[in-house]
């Protein structure tokens, strides 16, 4: 479960990233998170993921407490939180099992565990028959599809997946934002940032729209919250 009380996040500078947030994400939920560019997006996700602490307020991710977490702590939080980024940040110099492969033994997962799970993992992805294949000879949407199963790999409670159709067609979109429901249709609790809102109002999911730092709309037509120009 996610939940922020209140959270402000106020960087050096003073200027506030975040002005009293508070949210729910129960487990097992899909919610996009949508909002113009400086809103507090990132923030947000920096906060789930431990790489940030709030300034004040409450933010307790999966068991964890945020504010008062512990160093040695935060990569056990990050095993129950899988990232899936717009450029992918794919290894080049390995393949595809490899690169999925990888996300398992940096966490210290044994290799008979890599050779059950990782096989099972580029299934559900469909890309079972791209195993040896390295990133560069895959389009953009095989490249995604891949940066799904590193993120799934692990097992995480959540996925968050920040802009994941913002570099493919529309047809490559649809395709995986319905991966990515599959995914959350087997358990795993799903945030997605997005600005794309075709897909959106296609799939109608929970919708937390953020501008300036605050949540301004909390709901299936949460999009239309804000005007992004």
């Amino acid at each position: 479960m996610i939940e922020f009380v209140d959270v402000v996040k106020s960087y050096t500078q003073g200027n506030k990233a975040l002005n009293g947030v508070s949210m729910q994400i129960e487990d097992g939920e899909f919610c996009f998170l949508v909002g113009p560019s400086g809103s507090g997006k990132s923030t947000i996700i920096k906060l789930i993921t431990g790489e940030l602490k709030p300034t004040s307020g409450n933010v307790h991710v999966n068991g964890y407490s945020l504010e008062r977490i512990r160093k040695r702590e935060i990569p056990y939080l990050r095993r129950t939180v899988g990232v899936v980024f717009q450029d992918y940040r794919l290894i080049s110099k390995m393949t595809v099992y490899e690169n999925v492969a990888f996300a398992m033994r940096v966490v210290g997962a044994r290799e008979r565990e890599i050779k059950d799970r990782v096989p099972y993992v580029l299934e559900l992805v469909g890309l079972s028959n791209k195993a040896g294949r390295h990133p560069g000879e895959m389009s953009g949407g095989e490249q995604q599809r891949l940066a799904i199963a590193r993120a799934l790999v692990n097992n995480p409670s959540m996925i968050i997946a920040d802009e994941p159709t913002g570099n493919l067609d529309p047809q490559r979109s649809f395709e995986i934002m319905a991966l990515l429901q599959e995914i959350n249709n087997l358990g795993t609790t799903m945030l997605v940032v997005t600005h794309d809102q075709n897909l959106v109002k296609h799939f109608r999911k929970r919708v937390i729209s953020i501008n300036e730092g605050v949540v301004v709309n909390d709901g299936l037509e949460a999009f239309y919250g804000y005007e992004d120009k």
